[in-house]
Parts: C-alpha cells; sequence; structure tokens
C-alpha cells in the first residue's frame, strides 16, 4: 500500500493527497523544472491571469489518473492505481521552453516532439532511482506516461492518452479557471465516475452523453478563445522565428544527455534570446507588446481539412506566404500563414485521430457505440478546427488581406451579416 505524505491544495480539484513516492518525485528536478514552464505560452497577453505552469497541471493529471483509476476498480488494483498516477505526474517531463511554441523547433531539428523526449527523461534522470526505490520500474513509467506502454493494458494508456483522457480533463478545467473564461465549467466527475472498460477499451456510459457533449463543447470553445486565440498566436509565431533565428548560434537542440535539457526552461532561454542578435529585436517586440497583426481569417468547412493539413507542410506555406508577399510588394518574410495543424498548437499531435470518435457504452454496459451516431451535436462538432490566418506587421495589414483573398479566397458572403 503507498504510504500517505500529506496534501496540497489546488485551485481547481481542492485538496490533493500526496503519497511519499509522489512526493519525492515531485520534489526531484525534471518536476520542479515544469515550475517554470508556463502552461499557456503568451495567454496573459490577452487573460491577465493565466500564469499557470506545467507543474500544477502534472500534479492535476495525477490526481484525476488517481480518480479514474479508483472507478475502475475492477479493473485496477491500488499498485495499478498509484502507477497510473505517478504516470500522471510526469506526463509532462518532456516539454521544452515555452511548452508547445517549442515543440517547433524540436521536430524541425530533431524529428522529436515532448512526448518523445518524456520517457527519455524519466529513463534517464533521477527518477529512474527514485521510481526504483519506491519499488516501481522506470521503464514502465516512461512508456505509460505519454499512453505508450505495450506491456498495459489498452485502456491505461487511454487513461493517459486518448479523446477524453485526464490530460484533457485537467488542462479544459485548468486553463479556463485561469484565462477567467467559463467554457471549461465542465462536469468532469461525470466522467469520471461513469467510465468503463469494454474490450480493454475506456468508454464512457450513455447515461453521461450530456456530459460528454458538454466536454467535447468546452474543448471547441477553448481551442478559438484560448488555445488559438489571434492575439496569443501573434506573439507565438514571432517567438518561434526568434528561436528559429538564434538556433544556430545558441545551439538549443544541441542537448545530449537529459540533464542539459533540463536546463532549458521559459527563463533561460528567453534570457539567451535577449542577449542573441539574431533574436533580440524580436525580444524586445515581445516584450513592449509590439505584435504581428491578423490580416485574413478563415473558418474551413469539415471537408476541407486538407488545406489547412497541407499547410503544415513547411515548403508548400512558405511557397504560399512568398506569393501573397509578391502580390502585396513586400519581403516574404513579412507573411506568416498560421493554422492550427503546425506543431506549436496543442492539439497538433492528436489530429491524426478524429478526436470525436469516441466510444460510448449503450444502456446494456456490454455494446461499444460511435459518439458520432448517436449525437448529433458531437457530429457537428468534428471539422471544429479548420482555421487558417495570415499575420503581417501592422503597416501591411490591407494589402496582405487583398493579396490572400487572391490566393486563398474571400469570406464567404453566406458567414457575412447584412443589415
Amino acid at each position: 500500500m503507498a504510504k500517505h505524505w500529506g496534501m496540497i491544495k489546488d485551485p481547481v480539484h481542492g485538496y490533493i493527497h500526496i503519497t511519499e513516492a509522489e512526493k519525492d518525485l515531485i520534489d526531484s528536478l525534471p518536476l520542479q523544472r515544469l515550475r517554470r514552464i508556463k502552461q499557456l505560452v503568451f495567454a496573459d497577453l490577452v487573460y491577465p491571469g493565466a500564469n499557470h505552469t506545467r507543474f500544477e497541471h502534472s500534479v492535476g493529471v495525477m490526481h484525476l489518473a488517481g480518480l479514474l483509476g479508483k472507478a475502475l476498480s475492477t479493473e485496477m488494483t491500488e499498485d495499478d492505481v498509484q502507477r497510473m498516477r505517478i504516470a500522471g505526474l510526469c506526463h509532462d517531463l518532456g516539454h521544452g521552453p515555452f511548452s508547445h511554441t517549442f515543440e517547433q523547433i524540436l521536430i524541425r531539428k530533431l524529428n522529436k516532439t515532448h512526448e518523445d523526449l518524456t520517457p527519455w527523461i524519466v529513463r534517464e534522470t533521477e527518477l529512474k532511482e527514485i521510481l526504483s526505490r519506491h519499488g516501481y520500474s522506470a521503464d514502465e513509467i516512461a512508456d505509460l506516461a505519454v499512453g505508450r506502454d505495450n506491456n498495459a493494458r489498452a485502456f491505461m494508456n487511454q487513461i493517459i492518452s486518448s479523446a477524453v483522457d485526464v490530460d484533457k480533463m485537467d488542462f479544459l478545467s485548468r486553463d479556463t479557471h485561469h484565462t477567467g473564461a467559463e467554457y471549461g465549467k465542465i462536469d468532469i466527475y461525470r466522467l469520471i465516475y461513469t467510465m468503463g472498460v469494454i474490450e480493454d477499451t475506456l468508454v464512457v456510459d450513455s447515461s453521461a452523453l450530456a456530459a460528454l457533449e458538454a466536454f467535447l463543447i468546452a474543448r471547441v470553445e477553448s481551442f478559438r478563445a484560448i488555445y488559438y486565440h489571434k492575439t496569443a498566436r501573434a506573439a507565438q509565431i514571432l517567438l518561434v522565428r526568434a528561436l528559429e533565428a538564434a538556433e544556430e548560434e545558441l545551439g538549443l537542440c544541441g542537448f545530449k544527455v537529459a540533464d542539459e535539457y533540463l536546463e532549458l526552461d521559459d527563463y533561460s532561454v528567453w534570457s539567451e534570446l535577449k542577449r542573441c542578435d539574431k533574436s533580440s529585436q524580436i525580444i524586445r517586440d515581445l516584450e513592449c507588446r509590439r505584435l504581428l497583426k491578423c490580416a485574413y481569417e478563415r473558418e474551413l468547412q469539415a471537408e476541407d481539412k486538407s488545406i489547412s493539413g497541407l499547410f503544415s507542410l513547411d515548403g508548400i506555406r512558405r511557397e504560399v506566404e512568398s506569393e501573397i508577399a509578391e502580390i502585396a510588394g513586400i519581403p516574404p518574410s513579412s507573411v506568416f500563414i498560421d493554422t492550427p495543424s503546425l506543431p506549436s498548437i496543442p492539439y497538433f499531435h492528436k489530429l491524426s485521430l478524429d478526436p470525436m470518435e469516441i466510444p460510448i457504452a449503450d444502456s446494456s454496459g456490454k455494446n461499444l457505440l460511435k459518439a458520432t451516431k448517436i449525437s448529433r451535436i458531437i457530429e457537428v462538432l468534428k471539422g471544429f478546427m479548420n482555421i487558417v490566418r495570415v499575420y503581417t506587421p501592422e503597416g501591411n495589414r490591407e494589402k496582405v488581406k487583398e493579396a490572400s483573398e487572391k490566393i486563398l479566397g474571400k469570406v464567404p458572403d453566406s458567414a457575412k451579416v447584412s443589415y
């Protein structure tokens, strides 16, 4: 039995009980580093309260993983529940400075995401010894933390990584709490306590369909209002440009061992970017809130998903940016196409899966149904992330708007309001 250590008071979930094993992990450098990585990069430019970090999110995911594990008591032992909690606590260890914004650099330079680095950190740092001391396998926790443990039952991976997982339950609740947005006022506990396992798959009971619909609507609205807010994205685009400009000089992806990677956090990298000649002006602009402006925005229909997906390819996106710039008569470096399929968007890594195809248990609790087949609301939500924006410095706004409309098409008249 895991030995109780104490409690943490969390603003979202209340008192969270901590075991001695969890306390020792929390006090390690890899976990403490997450206090220096913001959860929502530049969301505070829009919502001043959005200054929470990956650390408290990780503690929240640990807590919810434990609640869901206990709710599945017929499927999981007490030791299984503790392993799930530890996996939840470790799930974000691989994040680089500025969270998802750094992902673009990781993918381009190393072809890796934060989910690839998380297991590496668990296996190659002090965490391995701490886990071993408390009787847990670092290899097992490393893979389970990112939902890739082939030796675990499928539903255990799904608790951490699936369409309705404890990661999303926490960040939707937490991010809307700290921003002040109301979209995350959802009953995640109704979902947790009605979840079950059928054929080794984590499912939502049909009696909780209304709670599931509210959860998915919250995902949509939070995406629009928080994760893909045009002002926050304008700042993130500039930050990516600064990271790219400084990469050769600073060697941000030159780490060879996990401890070198752990030296990178928001504070240390921001300071280096300010001192680097190639990125210092961009950082000064960010510090003075001199941001890019959105010149063009178009929401695509579900069947146009391939268009936004196409722009995730660097070469094609750069080519279209150059075409827009040529028509507008400005340098290509002054045009930025932004789509939700870019690596710096939180949902990027889940786009290969249909986020709305969630298994539902029918009233008998024995048969599986597709969420989109029993809920018209969920079916309608399927195309919610297909938005294309074009950014440019403020003085070019009108020229880039006209050029973008020639290349990407005007906003349909049906979307306009006439008086």
